[in-house]
């Protein structure tokens, strides 16, 4: 290893490249359950070319390669389950470009959320892009490379929705552009061009690193607000969510239950966030929203929540700290969640089995649930608290989320993101024509089979 590390040095400079004992352990794990397992090496790149004079070498010499975001996937997607390189992207941070009349950011693959996020305050005040509920150090490409979801997806849907293409470094050393970039100097669509953007899509990093991707950017509203709508029985969510996603006014709509605060315990509620550009419109849409749910009030099974002004603003905060809080509320900085995209229809389901796994294995929890695209279908998460120092506690949140998994999927659901022993019941269930294109495309792209090895595999 030290001829490999003296390789990567020569391609990055020496302060760049670390395999000290240390370094490599805090490289071996997220903040999720999974166990550690530690790289060989970690490499900082700064530019395009590096990444792909990395990629060459580790391709020679066969070594395994796992790309790094900020490593806050939870799920242990970014662990290097057979050692080797981890390729650390956070050096390759720059804004590009800003298109502010076709609306689309071109970043590098290591910018932050909270990166972009501020670039365009300051720069581009008149618009904004779609933020998960993630630390701001969460980057751009790791989520969309995910299939995400944040504060726009009523309106865009996944954030996989909102890639317009993509600058990516093949396992090979080889460089291709994906969109209108590959034909254009413009990053506006991936249309109407063949669609090769679905090969680094949900693929936990085993096709090839991305470097730049281009996004979509949405107005920014002068005035913004947010209601909440309340009801006891989750048969009738679907309904609700049906009702409000259906007036195509919101930008963003979650339906939350959790034990804290105490306010909140035994009731569901469902936030649906809106912004216009003068109070009179703001009035206006909110008109709209309540009278897309007055047949249930009438019914008097539901109502809105009276939110005085003061109380709004946590429930505004864009990316929201809610889940950030509850993560830490068993102390230890422990905290993963089951993240399962499934239609709406199984809200009622998924809401019950997450109490009945939290009740029998007396986990901390919070459940919710992010609606994608007009209530076409919804993320909903199962989230997990526990106290890293406490083995016990951390045995106790692997156990709530291997019987989440278990159970969302014997429903129709899907885990999202999903770490490797999830992939595994996930291959179990997928037809397996899909499950042998999707290793056939891999043997193609990656002859030596050196990108992130354990994931989407059967052993």
């Amino acid at each position: 290893m030290s001829t490999l590390c003296e390789a990567l040095a020569a391609i990055v400079g020496p302060e760049y490249v670390s395999d000290r004992p240390e370094e490599l352990y805090i490289y071996s794990m997220d903040p999720g359950t999974m166990p550690a397992c530690l790289p060989d090496a970690v490499v900082l790149p700064d530019t395009t070319e590096q990444v792909c004079r990395i990629m060459e070498l580790a391709n020679q010499r066969k070594v395994p390669v796992v790309p790094l975001g900020a490593g806050l996937v939870l799920s242990g997607l970014s662990r290097p389950l057979r050692g080797g390189i981890v390729v650390d992207m956070k050096r390759m941070n720059r804004v590009i470009e800003v298109n502010p009349m076709s609306r689309y950011a071109l970043v590098e693959a290591g910018t932050s959320q909270g990166m972009l996020q501020a670039y365009l305050k300051k720069h581009h005040p008149q618009l904004k892009h779609s933020c998960p509920d993630a630390p701001p150090a969460a980057t751009v490409a790791g989520n969309v490379s995910i299939h995400g979801s944040g504060h726009l997806s009523l309106v865009g849907g996944f954030h996989s929705d909102m890639l317009n293409g993509l600058e990516v470094v093949l396992p090979t050393g080889k460089l291709v552009r994906i969109g209108s970039c590959s034909a254009s100097p413009y990053w506006f669509a991936r249309a109407p061009l063949p669609d090769l953007a679905g090969l680094f899509l949900g693929w936990a990093g085993t096709t090839g690193i991305i470097t730049r991707l281009a996004i979509k950017l949405y107005p920014n509203h002068r005035f913004n607000d947010v209601d909440i709508f309340v009801c006891e029985d989750p048969e009738l969510m679907p309904d609700v969510m049906y009702r409000l996603s259906g007036t195509q006014i919101g930008e963003d709509m979650t339906a939350w239950m959790s034990p804290k605060p105490d306010w909140a315990r035994g009731f569901l509620h469902c936030n649906i966030s809106y912004g216009a550009g003068s109070k009179e419109e703001l009035i206006w849409k909110r008109n709209l929203i309540r009278a897309s749910v007055r047949p249930i009030i009438d019914r008097k099974t539901g109502g809105f929540m009276p939110l005085p002004k003061a109380m709004k603003h946590p429930f505004l905060e864009v990316p929201g700290r809610t889940l950030s809080r509850f993560a830490d509320v068993r102390k230890g900085g422990g905290f993963e969640y089951v993240g399962a995209i499934m239609p709406v229809d199984l809200f009622a389901d998924a809401y019950r089995i997450g109490l009945e796994i939290a009740a029998d294995l007396r986990v901390s929890y919070s459940l919710g649930a992010r609606v994608i695209g007009a209530n076409h279908c919804m993320m909903f998460f199962f989230a997990y608290a526990f106290n890293r120092a406490d083995p016990q506690d951390v045995k106790q949140a692997q156990n709530a989320l291997a019987r989440t998994n278990q159970r969302v999927i014997a429903i129709g659901a899907i885990p999202w993101k999903a770490e490797a022993p999830a992939q595994k019941e996930i291959i179990g269930r997928m037809d397996p024509g899909a499950f042998d294109l999707i290793q056939a495309i891999r043997k193609v792209l990656d002859p030596q089979g050196i990108m992130n090895p354990g994931n989407w595999e059967i052993n």
